[in-house]
C-alpha cells in the first residue's frame, strides 16, 4: 500500500482477505452480525477466539460496518433497556434510553417528531354559527378542543393546554418558551 492509499482511506480488500482472520472465520456472518448488533468487540475477540478487539475493528473498518452499526443504534438501546432489571441502572438512564428508543426510525435516524397547531386557520374553519357562539357564550367547537387537546401528549402539553384555557376564556394567552403566536 503506498502512502497515498493510506491517507485516502484505501484498502486493498484482496490483502485484507488473505490476512484477515475473521474474513477466514467460519462464522464470520455471525461475527459481524454482533459487531453491527453492538456487541463489545473486546467480547466477540473472545468468544471467536481472535486475537483482540483490534482485529475486529480493523475488519469492521476495512468492510464498512461502522455505517451498518451507528444506522442500528437502535439495537444498543434495546440492550440497554432489556438489561434494565438485571443492573444497578437509575430510572432516569432507562427512561432516557426509552425516549431515544422513541425516536429513531426504522433507518436509524433521529426523528424529533413535533406538531404544531395554527390557531388562526383553526378559527377561519368555523362556521358562522360557531363564531357566534364563541362570541356570544365564548364557547368552542367540540371539533375545534378535540384539535387542540390531541396534540397535547408531548413536552407542551401544559403550554397548549394553558393556551386552549386562556382561548375559551378569551384571556391573552400566556406563551410559554418556544411557543409563538399563532402556532401551537
Amino acid at each position: 500500500m503506498t502512502n497515498n492509499d493510506k491517507r485516502s482511506g484505501s484498502v486493498n480488500l484482496g490483502r485484507h482477505a488473505a490476512e484477515c482472520k475473521i474474513c477466514a472465520h467460519p462464522l464470520r456472518d455471525e461475527i459481524e452480525h454482533d459487531f453491527i448488533n453492538w456487541r463489545s468487540p473486546a467480547g466477540i475477540a473472545k468468544q471467536y477466539e481472535l486475537t483482540n478487539r483490534a482485529t475486529v475493528y480493523r475488519h469492521a473498518h476495512v468492510l464498512g460496518l461502522f455505517s451498518k452499526r451507528q444506522r442500528n443504534v437502535r439495537a444498543a438501546l434495546e440492550r440497554i433497556i432489556e438489561q434494565a432489571g438485571e443492573v444497578d441502572v437509575t430510572a432516569p438512564a432507562v427512561v432516557a434510553a426509552i425516549q431515544a428508543y422513541s425516536k429513531i426510525n426504522a433507518a436509524g435516524q433521529w426523528v424529533d417528531r413535533s406538531e404544531h397547531v395554527n390557531l388562526n386557520e383553526l378559527f377561519e374553519r368555523m362556521s358562522q354559527e360557531e363564531l357566534e357562539a364563541y362570541a356570544r357564550d365564548g364557547a368552542l367547537p367540540v371539533w375545534f378542543t378535540a384539535t387542540v387537546s390531541a396534540t397535547a401528549s408531548d413536552g407542551q402539553s401544559r403550554q397548549r393546554m394553558q393556551l386552549l384555557r386562556s382561548v375559551e376564556t378569551a384571556e391573552s394567552p400566556n406563551w410559554g418558551p418556544g411557543v409563538h403566536a399563532g402556532v401551537l
